[in-house]
């Protein structure tokens, strides 16, 4: 494969194990995630979509010190090569390329200009966050899942047109058919007589716990859902460290990219330490992306409490603590499972770019379905299982356009 003036780029890759590994991790959180939100809601009923957002978010910047301090306790990295290393790349990522010698620390770090990135990636990644929590109270889990989850079609619309990626007919079919997949799980599956009666009784009893507006929860979902895919483009064409075999399958992408931007996607991206243990540049596997996570979660515990007191001083969401430990635990629960999912997102953001990744996370709608067969809450449809299927070879064959030779 060549690149600009016909230089040689690196066969794109998956990123090695750990990138596999956190693949896995990051579809299981997410679908814990998603079950505690729903259950706390609608089960134990602590309908406040605005406070458990603020709580999972701001939970974000533990992602980075958890990080950091594993490098540092049980990997040869130092402090001093950490920090240089994470100096080095955001600066380059941030300054002119040109300007910054490949091994060594920049002497000016471009503070400023890494504050407004935070202030921006935090609104970024807040919005689609907030509406889906608010959404997922007002419509059932099923639609809010199967509409969030076409972030992966805009995702890949607005790669093409924000990363000027050529249009790939094998590409956009994955896509596509992925995107079907979900709908056939979610809405062609019917669930067991037992599951139904279950439900059925449940409405009658207990119909608060239902939910109150749909259609408004459906539209909010599909806000998010667009402000979503744009954020994963956003997030690789502007903070993610230019490394993605996604974008370096795509030779098109080179006559996007300046010189010193193609050299770095050249370099690879496994993390080195220089002969005098002063840089570990590039940093190693994640700790930039957990960087940018835990300082999203650090301006959403500064700055996003402030709505809370407005929220309830005007009634539209009136402020309570969790009422008993039960409440509690479980919020602690998608605030754990919200930064493992999360954390992980950012890291395969940029190692695979948006495509991949969005579509990766469609499999949850698998893994969902998988848990509801298995604690019987629904049985296997011909159109469910379709659907899975469905999903499974739409990933596999766009994994296999980003990466094969």
């Amino acid at each position: 494969m060549v690149g600009r003036q016909g230089s040689s780029v690196a066969v794109p890759r998956l990123g090695g194990k750990a990138a596999v590994a956190l693949f896995a991790v990051v579809l299981f959180a997410f679908v814990i995630e998603t079950q505690l939100t729903q259950y706390v809601q609608s089960t134990l009923g602590f309908r406040q979509p605005y406070f458990i957002f603020y709580i999972v978010h701001s939970a974000f910047l533990l992602s980075f010190p958890i990080h950091y301090l594993y490098l540092l306790s049980a990997t040869k990295y130092t402090h001093r090569a950490l920090v240089s290393g994470l100096s080095t790349a955001i600066s380059r990522q941030l300054s002119n390329k040109l300007d910054v010698p490949h091994t060594h620390q920049p002497s000016i770090f471009p503070t400023l200009r890494f504050v407004v990135l935070a202030i921006i990636l935090t609104a970024g990644y807040s919005v689609p966050g907030l509406l889906w929590f608010a959404a997922i109270s007002l419509a059932p889990v099923t639609d809010v899942t199967a509409i969030w989850n076409a972030n992966a079609f805009f995702a890949y619309l607005l790669s093409v047109k924000l990363l000027n990626l050529k249009w790939d007919v094998r590409r956009l079919g994955a896509v596509f058919l992925a995107t079907l997949g979900v709908l056939a799980v979610v809405y062609g599956g019917s669930t067991s007589s037992t599951h139904d009666s279950v439900a059925e009784e449940a409405s009658v009893q207990s119909p608060s716990q239902q939910p109150s507006s749909p259609f408004i929860g459906d539209m909010l979902t599909l806000v998010a859902s667009f402000a979503y895919g744009l954020y994963q483009v956003l997030y690789k064409k502007f903070a993610a460290l230019p490394s993605d075999p996604e974008l370096a399958s795509d030779t098109s992408f080179y006559e996007y990219l300046s010189d010193s931007e193609s050299s770095l996607v050249e370099e690879g991206d496994e993390p080195v330490i220089s002969a005098d243990d002063e840089i570990a540049y590039p940093p190693p596997f994640g700790l930039h992306p957990n960087l940018l996570t835990g300082t999203i979660g650090l301006f959403t515990l500064l700055t996003l409490w402030i709505p809370i007191p407005l929220l309830h001083y005007y009634d539209i969401e009136k402020f309570a603590l969790p009422a008993n430990l039960r409440t509690t635990g479980v919020i602690a629960g998608i605030a754990s499972s919200g930064v493992v999912f999360n954390s992980g997102f950012m890291i395969l953001l940029g190692v695979w770019g948006p495509i991949v990744t969005s579509v990766g996370n469609l499999l949850t709608i698998v893994l969902i379905l998988l848990s509801d067969v298995i604690f019987g809450f629904a049985a296997i449809t011909p159109w469910s299982l379709a659907g899975a299927g469905t999903i499974v070879a739409a990933f596999a064959v766009l994994v296999y356009t980003m990466y094969e030779r």
